[in-house]
């Protein structure tokens, strides 16, 4: 998560350029934390498939041969499985407020982008609590619409998250 007043300029985005009532009070950048880096995955591959080659050249040697399109299977299939978390890793979601809009725009894996806009007088920031986990769901809802927010973010991240989109959306409405 990013918060716009701490890691990014506003100059460096281009949001000076807009009038004062449109430039952002919060701006955040939401993505889902992956622990593996690229070099991770390079480092874990090639450790899971020196350790196939080996068990499959164990079986193969010893006459077990059908043995060993299962290990080539499960290599497989765990390839695949890595795969499909880095897609999902692509998703992110953009979260600005100003004095007259809140945007929310999120981005899928596919790259497909879906844009929502609410006005920051009307919209209502709703989060939902269970005692022993923490937040379980944080939402922006108004004028008859409604849409989820950083529902891939760590416990830690949501509390922080909500916290700060709070504080901001409160400063809007007091007209600070």
């Amino acid at each position: 998560m990013s918060d716009g007043n701490d890691d990014i300029s506003l100059d460096d985005r281009g949001l000076n350029d807009r009038p004062l009532n449109d430039r952002p009070v919060f701006f955040a950048e939401l993505r889902p934390h992956r622990s593996l880096g690229q070099r991770g995955h390079f480092v874990f591959f090639l450790i899971a498939g020196m350790l196939t080659v080996a068990h499959m050249a164990i079986f193969l040697v010893s006459g077990a041969w059908p043995i060993v399109m299962f290990f080539g299977a499960d290599f497989l299939i765990l390839f695949g499985a890595f795969w499909l978390n880095n897609r999902a890793a692509r998703a992110c979601e953009l979260v600005e407020v100003s004095r007259t809009s809140i945007s929310i725009r999120k981005r899928a894996p596919s790259g497909f982008e879906t844009a929502h806009e609410f006005n920051p007088f009307w919209a209502r920031f709703k989060v939902s609590r269970k005692e022993e986990i923490g937040i379980t769901d944080m939402s922006v809802s108004g004028q008859g619409r409604r849409t989820d927010v950083g529902s891939f973010l760590h416990l830690d991240d949501r509390e922080r998250f909500a916290a700060t989109f709070a504080g901001a959306l409160a400063r809007v409405k007091r007209g600070l």
